[in-house]
């Protein structure tokens, strides 16, 4: 079985394939600081192939949702210092995901208080859940072209404040809605500038971030995550037969570690985008059961698969598949937000033995 040979994603070595998808979980301090049970449960996950972070807020403008992390600031990369450094003496591998939610924010959440950044002044369908409850997500503001240099900047400031933190890499989300999917859509950008109408003007400013972060840390540490045609977020993509081919072939000759494809259903696409990328590609097939994960990776569709769910609720989910263990049932309604339950308490096989 694929599932359990080892891997190189650029310069990062893997023991098997089965890799830890980012999930937010809302439960870092209110400045963006990780903490202690941050820590722990990012070690208890330390045999996956490698972990991928929650989605992690390059800049304050970067900000969504309530307790999430940062990696701008000193004390972020001190938090996340301890964080890697579990991971690590327990032998594993784990690569910050950098996330501009752009226009899926609501100013109760930022530490500044301003009115979201998005390409245009379009205001997203649905609410956001503040302190205060959920209320509705206010119209961004469209950022200026002469502003869009700054955001590069910010991912590439953050990029470089991960290696100090000690990640072994960058996973830059370019999906699900956030702030590079918004310059990728049809919908939520509505610019007459060289970064809105055609296909090569969307993509610009994801190959801007992504160039800038690889020239910044290495582009055998960096990542790239999209999600064909996903409409979360409030998104619309009309052109995901041409967008995401183009995409591609623009980023082919940076040499990334990896791509990370969410699959949304057209198989015909996912498999075009395999041809053409030129180093791993790592899949996550949400909704999938295992048997169909693995499949990808024996008929050699993908490289790496992503579980976030199993991961949640197993941290020890490696050694259970081999030996074919009962697998943990997660628990929806710690998900997001609280304490250690839920999060931390989900018992290994050993734990449950003793």
């Amino acid at each position: 079985m694929t599932l359990w040979n080892p891997i190189t994603l650029g310069a990062i070595e893997l023991p098997h394939r089965l890799a830890m998808a980012p999930m937010t979980r809302d439960r870092s301090r209110p400045d963006g600081v990780p903490t202690d049970l941050n820590r722990e449960y990012y070690r208890q996950r330390a045999s996956m192939a490698f972990i991928i972070t929650e989605g992690t807020q390059p800049s304050a403008d970067g900000q969504g949702y309530l307790l999430t992390p940062g990696i701008y600031t000193e004390a972020h990369i001190a938090g996340w210092q301890e964080v890697t450094s579990a991971v690590h003496a327990e032998g594993g591998r784990i690569v910050v995901q950098l996330m501009h939610v752009g226009r899926i924010s609501h100013p109760d959440n930022t530490p500044h208080g301003r009115r979201p950044v998005a390409p245009s002044a379009i205001q997203p369908k649905g609410a956001m859940f503040t302190a205060s409850g959920l209320q509705d997500m206010p119209t961004p503001r469209a950022l200026a072209a002469d502003e869009i240099a700054g955001v590069v900047d910010e991912f590439r400031h953050a990029a470089s404040a991960a290696i100090t933190a000690g990640f072994d890499g960058v996973e830059i989300h370019g999906a699900n809605g956030y702030l590079l999917h918004q310059f990728l859509s049809s919908n939520a950008n509505r610019r007459a500038d060289r970064y809105g109408g055609s296909v090569d003007n969307r993509i610009r400013f994801t190959t801007e971030v992504v160039s800038a972060v690889a020239d910044e840390i290495g582009a055998e540490r960096t990542g790239l995550r999209i999600s064909p045609g996903n409409p979360y977020n409030d998104m619309v993509e009309h052109d995901t037969r041409d967008l995401y081919p183009a995409l591609v072939r623009a980023l082919a000759p940076v040499d990334l570690a990896y791509l990370h494809v969410i699959q949304g259903g057209d198989e015909e696409l996912l498999r075009e985008l395999r041809q053409e990328w030129p180093t791993a590609l790592v899949l996550n097939r949400a909704g999938a059961d295992l048997d169909t994960r693995v499949a990808d990776l024996d008929a050699g569709l993908a490289d790496v698969i992503t579980v976030g769910t199993m991961a949640l609720a197993n941290p020890d989910l490696a050694a259970r598949l081999r030996s074919g263990a009962p697998l943990n049932q997660a628990d929806p309604a710690t998900f997001y937000g609280g304490d250690h339950r839920g999060y931390t308490d989900y018992p290994t096989l050993a734990a449950a033995a003793s």
